[in-house]
């Protein structure tokens, strides 16, 4: 296991994890996050440098330190194409007290014994939904912060027939937390406003106000560059709200650099078909969400299962 901190080796890994989008894409938000110097809290090992046949990201060790039960902050994301060297880096790597979740490409028919032994929960749908895009070296230079949303209303980049005149585009505050939270089928308690609100304050996320400056329709990013958390209250669904914002959000991700990217739930029908409309193409494969819950698993014995007909 080696852990990566050497700026010139950062990049060279960007590059090459760049050369494999799709697949490699939440690994890769959270490198170019890393890069551009975002606070992304995350830090990168290989099994193997510069030939690697598995990478993981894991919080820095004060997040880490954080809490054994607080699975929305101890955020993992992994990408392997050796079993074996992504078991040896889960087993080196992982703090297994704790509560975690991991962002893979790890399938539950390729897990050998842990399914039996962890909680995996495949949450995520066709991953991921993104447009063709070119990185700028500008633009990853540049403050992740949406610039004055009311240009892009102004210069007619966002569709004003679709926009109730009650209600304006702008970012949320941190104060919002607490509806997101509330709002959120995976939250409800303070861990997750704190993940929710922690997300509000360092990356970018665009929202709809109504008159009273209550949020009606929001979608958020996280550390690995990925659109997330997005929902319009009940009140304000079938008015075309969040295709504004996502249509809004992408244009700011591709600007600045980054991939623009969603994972949808495989039964969320309505979002799916949301995405293909923005012209976000259904991608060939799942990324998986793997929750590790350390009050209720015993720690996995992670090495391979023995071949059939042969000493353990």
């Amino acid at each position: 296991m080696l852990l990566l901190s050497c700026s010139s080796k950062l990049r060279l890994l960007e590059g090459t994890l760049r050369r494999h989008l799709p697949e490699m894409l939440p690994v890769h938000g959270v490198m170019m996050n890393i890069n551009c110097g975002k606070p992304a809290g995350q830090e990168v090992l290989v099994d193997t440098w510069p030939e690697f046949k598995a990478i993981l990201t894991r919080p820095h060790r004060e997040v880490r330190w954080h809490g054994t039960t607080d699975f929305y902050t101890n955020m993992y994301t992994a990408f392997y194409r050796d079993l074996d060297a992504y078991w040896a880096l889960l087993g080196s790597a992982v703090n297994w007290g704790q509560a975690f979740h991991i962002h893979s490409n790890m399938g539950p028919t390729a897990l050998g014994r842990l399914p039996q032994q962890l909680s995996i929960y495949v949450l995520s749908g066709p991953n991921p939904w993104i447009p063709p895009y070119i990185p700028s070296p500008d633009a990853l230079s540049s403050p992740l912060r949406l610039r004055s949303c009311s240009h892009e209303l102004s210069e007619g980049k966002v569709p004003m027939g679709q926009l109730d005149p009650a209600v304006r585009l702008s970012t949320l505050d941190v104060s919002h937390a607490v509806l997101v939270n509330e709002t959120w089928a995976f939250g409800g308690n303070e861990n997750s406003r704190r993940y929710l609100a922690n997300l509000i304050r360092r990356f970018p996320n665009v929202c709809l106000l109504d008159a009273a400056e209550r949020p009606v329709s929001w979608t958020i990013t996280d550390p690995f560059g990925t659109t997330k958390h997005s929902y319009t209250l009940p009140q304000h669904q079938r008015c075309g709200y969040m295709q504004v914002l996502m249509n809004v959000m992408a244009k700011q991700m591709q600007a600045w650099g980054y991939p623009s990217f969603c994972h949808v739930a495989t039964d969320n029908y309505p979002m799916q078909r949301l995405q293909e409309r923005q012209g976000f193409p259904r991608q060939p494969n799942l990324c998986h969400f793997i929750l590790h819950n350390a009050a209720l698993h015993r720690i996995p014995t992670l090495t391979p299962s023995p071949a059939p007909g042969t000493a353990p």
